[in-house]
């Protein structure tokens, strides 16, 4: 690691909102998150840098690119502002976070605002699935497919199946926990809905099936929203901490980082990872590289994970290629408890993709600032009691690219 990037703190809209049913255009949620993290953190817009913009698909489900140019529209500040956005489907936030990071290693900047956004209320659920697909080989594993994202993640599961063996009750168990946890995130999508274990395990028409052994109950949610982080070098962050009355070593910093690329088709991970324990070995080595650039042997030096749970099966990879059981054997970890709240390694508190929603192209963004939310003692309801280092995991497409990020202090 270059020198520390730290993280003074950031906003979240609220992701129950359909934007599009209250007529606003997507630069609302984006004036919003932004003015919202600069609020948050009391740092002026004219101290901001430099500015970057996680986004999938604005271009398909708001009509509208070039999404950089409307932080003049959150403040007028930002004239001249040199921004950037990028796309890597459901990992576009966390690319952002480190495109700015990389920028304040390099000394190019002291300040940085990553903004993630995406509203994808814009049109129905399946030519939304469809749009979706274009994180997938489109021609090749999306198009004439109703919802292929859920149909390949069940493949996940099936692998799973193949291999080690999957009962359907843990991927229930999986979604039961997020749905708990967000009824403690006054920010969650699925805050006031109805979902319990006995739900989760339901097989009748309440409860239909999606894709392979992906069930309504196993699949995240379809949400408009934004997050925006303020990222800071050392030498802004010691500045802000005299200002602001605080001590330099209570603020996070992003301590380690992962990231891989791996084939887009589905069917070529898994035959790349026919001879692996581990089903996708890019993300096992996503992982292992965030700890060991933040110099932490294992997972038992972690206080928990904010993970990207599109569906239950992405969860439960996640368990074991963290390091959290054998491979193979995460079930384990859902049954005896250990990823509940008040478990031994809580995932996804704030309810993760299933339970808090998933705005596309921020929940890296989102899972960040629930990260700092935890390691400073200010997520509330869904606090890990005595957090100092929060992990996550943001994957976009069926595994494709994988990003992992450790914020502690």
């Amino acid at each position: 690691m270059g020198q520390k990037v730290y993280v003074l703190g950031g906003y979240q809209t609220d992701f129950g909102r359909n934007w599009s049913k209250e007529n606003k255009h997507i630069v609302a949620m984006f004036r919003e998150a932004v003015n919202g993290a600069l609020q948050s953190t009391k740092v002026e817009a004219k101290d901001i840098e430099v500015a970057h913009v996680g986004n999938f698909a604005a271009e398909l489900y708001a009509m509208q690119g070039h999404l950089g140019a409307f932080f003049l529209e959150a403040d007028p500040a930002f004239a001249g502002l040199p921004t950037y956005r990028h796309e890597a489907a459901c990992a576009s936030g966390s690319i952002s976070i480190l495109a700015a990071s990389a920028e304040i290693e390099a000394e190019r900047y002291e300040v940085a605002c990553v903004l993630g956004v995406e509203q994808m209320k814009t049109v129905p659920s399946k030519i939304g699935g469809d749009y979706l697909g274009t994180a997938a080989w489109y021609d090749l594993e999306a198009k004439g497919i109703e919802f292929p994202f859920p149909k390949l993640f069940g493949k996940l599961g099936d692998e799973y199946d193949k291999r080690y063996g999957l009962k359907s009750e843990h991927l229930a168990g999986i979604s039961a926990i997020n749905y708990a946890n967000a009824k403690l995130n006054p920010n969650a999508q699925t805050r006031t809905w109805y979902m319990n274990l006995s739900q989760a395990n339901s097989k009748d028409d309440t409860n239909s099936v999606i894709g392979g052994m992906i069930r309504l109950s196993d699949c995240s949610q379809v949400t408009d929203g934004a997050a925006a982080i303020i990222l800071a070098s050392e030498k802004y962050a010691t500045k802000y901490a005299k200002k602001h009355g605080l001590n330099l070593k209570d603020i996070p910093y992003i301590k380690g980082w992962g990231h891989h690329t791996s084939f887009i088709r589905f069917e070529d991970k898994v035959a790349e990872s026919k001879d692996n324990p581990y089903i996708l070995p890019h993300v096992r080595q996503t992982a292992l590289d965030a700890m060991k650039r933040a110099k932490i042997a294992d997972v038992s030096g972690l206080d928990g994970l904010e993970t990207h749970d599109c569906f239950t099966t992405s969860e439960y990879m996640a368990i074991d290629h963290f390091g959290l059981t054998k491979p193979g054997e995460s079930w384990k970890a859902v049954e005896n408890g250990t990823i509940a709240l008040d478990g031994k390694f809580p995932i996804n508190p704030s309810g993760g993709l299933i339970g808090a929603g998933h705005p596309v192209g921020a929940t890296g963004v989102r899972q960040a600032l629930d990260a700092y939310k935890q390691v400073t003692g200010t997520a509330e309801d869904y606090q890990v009691k005595g957090a100092k280092n929060f992990a996550t995991l943001n994957i976009g497409g069926s595994g494709t690219t994988s990003v992992s990020l450790i914020i502690g202090r």
